[in-house]
This record gives structure tokens, C-alpha cells and sequence, in this order.
């Protein structure tokens, strides 16, 4: 008799154990119903201004329709040296230290395949985005959560950087404006976890996408802080600020010896950022100030009501300092997060994003994105109220 030879496992063991994005199966939950108000994915509900869908216009009528450089055409590097400069108070050299990426996501991961040698260790503030920790898993490394606490509204204490250093320990991943908290950590708090940084000889991964988007105090961006720019890859881009998700594009700036490894793998694996989407990126910074800070004045409204009224109903919630994100106790239901997210959607249609996805500290919380009209808004805080009533009835 022939033996049966045993089949083949053709898939790489890394992918084999990373679970598929929780935010991803209530979305498209979600899009098979009807009447659902979602308040899951964290996307802008504005249509990208007209005069940057206006400049890649005038950029395909003229024919750039080529690769640009690797890094990125050096008039936008250009532009993003003298934004930075402007608005966060650090000089980069468009030449030597920055990348244009296919959006922030794919930063991060060059980032991380380019600092990460196989069993290094990346801290992650959690609750953390998502894709940090498969990204790490992904690059080799070990990611080791920091679970920050709802008392001390979400923010790094210093002391728990200290208590997870070990002789693997790489860099930290930082996030502020924090995805999914909303969290901002203040100047005098960015000072204190520098000076751990320092003491261990870390890196910094410091993702500040949301920078733009903070209400109550001016941002202060990681790399201003002293000494921490050699230190730090800074990672930003045009979806959030710019209402400009689908367009795809971000950018990495830091120390030219760690931006020319990330090139490597740009240059290999991408090319390069899409032409047209990088002339739109142009217009935006040359001349939409004034659009992000008509965006961001209706975030800001949109943030008091929702904060207000999921207090009001006994969901205890801080005021995010940033983001367009509220991240709610659901405690109290008695409901764990994905029980109260799953049962809110399917009794209410209200699309919200369970907690435990953001980490292990995420558990008993939910996201909810306030990136939607007003009247939306409201009718979403009615129905919530209405299904956190039917639960204590």
C-alpha cells in the first residue's frame, strides 16, 4: 500500500498566529444591514477638500504619471520639512531624513523591519491601534504591552517603562494623540518618559497622525523634547487631519542612517508613494490650514456632545484630549466588550468597536468615533441610551 504523504502547512507560522483585525469583522457586519449608524471605523466623514482633489487633477492633466523618487517627489518632502518646522517645532532634512509612504500603516512597518533583529523587544502603550503588535510580530520582534490605567486617563507613567526593560528591549511605541483613548500626553509628560528613554538607550516609534487634532492644549510633538530627536522615527501622515484615508499616503521622518534602512524596504517592496495622491498631499500642506481647522473646530463640538451624553447615561468616559475617538466604560452592563458591541448592533444598529481589541487593558470599554454628522451623533447617543436602559430593566 502507498502511504499518503502528509500535506504540506505552506503558510508562514507568524501570519498562522496573528488574529484578523476586530475592528474589521464589526465593520463588515455592519455594511450588511440596514439603518446602522457607524461609529466603528475611525474615519473622517469629510469629503478631502476640493483644492487638493484639485491639484491631482492638474497633476494627471499634466502628465505626472510616473514613479517619482523613491523617497518621495522632493517638493512635498520639501513642504513636510517646513510644516514640521512650523507647526511642531522640528527641522527635518527632506533629502536625508524622510520617507513619503503609502500611508502612516506602511511607515510603521518599515520602521519596525528596519530597527528589529529576530527576538528584540518593542514596548506598546496599551490600549495601542490595532496593527501594532502583529506589525512587531511580523518584523521578528516581541511586543511587550504597558496596560495604562482608566484612573490615570489612559497616560504612560514612566515607572512602568522601568519595569518592563529587559536586555531585549528594542524601543517603544508610542501614540499621542492615543488610538483608541484619545489620550494626549502633555510636554511635562513627554519629558519624564524621555528621560527613560534616555536612561535605557531606547528607540522611539512616536505615530503622531493625530497631531493635528487636539482640543485643549498646544501638541507637543515627541522628537521636540531634548535629546529625543536622534532618537525617534516620527510617523505622520494625510489620512485623519487631511480627510484623506483613502488616498493612501503618509510619511516617516528621523535619523538618516535608520530612514535610509527604511528606503531599502520602501524602495523594494513599494517603489513609491502614489504620484497623483503626492501632489494632493502638496496642495494640502501649501494652502489647507484652513480646512483642517474648519474640521477640526466640528470635531471638537462633536467631541462635547458625545462625551456628555454617554456620561449622562452612566457610560463613564474622560474628555479625549485628541483623536476623534471616545473610549466609554461598559462595565456597569455587566456585558463584556464584545457582548455589549455585537448586542448594541444587532438591537440598535449602532456600530461601535469593542474594547478588548485595543489589548487585554481594552476589556470593558468600547471605541466609539465621533467622525460623523451631528444629527447622526445624536440619534447614535439615543439609541445607546436606549440599549443600556433596556439592560437594567
Amino acid at each position: 500500500m502507498i502511504s499518503v504523504k502528509e500535506k504540506k502547512n505552506y503558510l508562514s507560522q507568524h501570519v498562522q498566529a496573528i488574529k484578523p483585525s476586530g475592528i474589521r469583522r464589526f465593520f463588515d457586519l455592519a455594511s450588511s444591514m440596514e439603518d446602522v449608524i457607524s461609529l466603528g471605523v475611525g474615519e473622517p466623514d469629510f469629503v478631502t477638500p476640493w483644492t487638493f482633489i484639485e491639484a491631482s487633477y492638474h497633476s494627471l492633466e499634466r502628465g505626472y504619471t510616473a514613479y517619482t523618487a523613491n523617497a518621495g517627489l522632493l517638493e512635498l518632502r520639501q513642504e513636510i520639512s517646513k510644516y514640521m518646522r512650523r507647526r511642531f517645532q522640528v527641522t527635518y532634512s527632506p533629502e536625508e531624513e524622510m520617507v513619503v509612504t503609502v500611508g502612516a500603516s506602511q511607515a510603521i512597518d518599515i520602521a519596525l523591519r528596519a530597527i528589529v533583529n529576530p527576538g528584540e523587544e518593542v514596548i506598546v502603550v496599551e490600549p495601542s491601534f490595532v496593527s501594532y503588535a502583529p506589525t512587531i510580530t511580523l518584523a521578528g520582534g516581541v511586543p511587550v504591552p504597558i496596560h495604562t490605567q482608566p484612573d490615570q486617563e489612559f497616560k504612560l507613567q514612566p515607572e512602568q517603562i522601568e519595569a518592563a526593560i529587559t536586555a531585549k528591549t528594542k524601543a517603544l511605541l508610542l501614540c499621542s494623540p492615543n488610538n483608541p483613548t484619545g489620550t494626549v500626553l502633555s510636554k511635562q509628560e513627554l519629558v519624564r518618559i524621555a528621560e527613560m528613554v534616555e536612561k535605557h538607550d531606547l528607540l522611539v516609534i512616536s505615530d503622531e497622525i493625530y497631531g493635528e487634532l487636539t482640543y485643549d492644549e498646544p501638541y507637543t510633538s515627541f522628537p521636540s523634547i531634548a535629546s529625543m530627536q536622534k532618537r525617534t522615527i516620527l510617523i505622520s501622515g494625510f489620512s485623519k487631519a487631511f480627510a484623506m484615508t483613502g488616498w493612501r499616503l503618509g510619511f516617516a521622518c528621523g535619523p538618516k542612517e535608520i530612514i535610509a534602512a527604511m528606503l531599502k524596504i520602501h524602495q523594494y517592496t513599494m517603489m513609491c508613494a502614489p504620484t497623483m495622491a503626492q501632489y494632493a498631499a502638496l496642495e494640502a500642506l501649501s494652502n489647507g490650514a484652513k480646512d483642517v481647522m474648519k474640521m477640526k473646530e466640528s470635531y471638537r463640538q462633536r467631541r462635547s456632545l458625545v462625551t456628555r451624553s454617554l456620561n449622562e447615561m452612566g457610560l463613564a468616559c474622560h474628555l479625549p484630549g485628541g483623536s476623534f475617538y471616545v473610549f466609554p466604560c461598559v462595565k456597569e452592563t455587566g456585558l463584556t466588550s464584545e457582548e455589549f458591541a455585537e448586542q448594541l448592533l444587532l438591537k440598535e444598529k449602532v456600530a461601535v468597536v469593542p474594547g478588548n481589541v485595543f489589548g487585554e487593558s481594552g476589556e470593558g470599554y468600547i471605541r466609539c468615533s465621533y467622525a460623523s454628522s451631528i444629527p447622526k451623533l445624536e440619534e447614535a447617543m439615543r439609541r445607546i441610551q436606549r440599549f443600556v436602559q433596556s439592560l437594567q430593566s
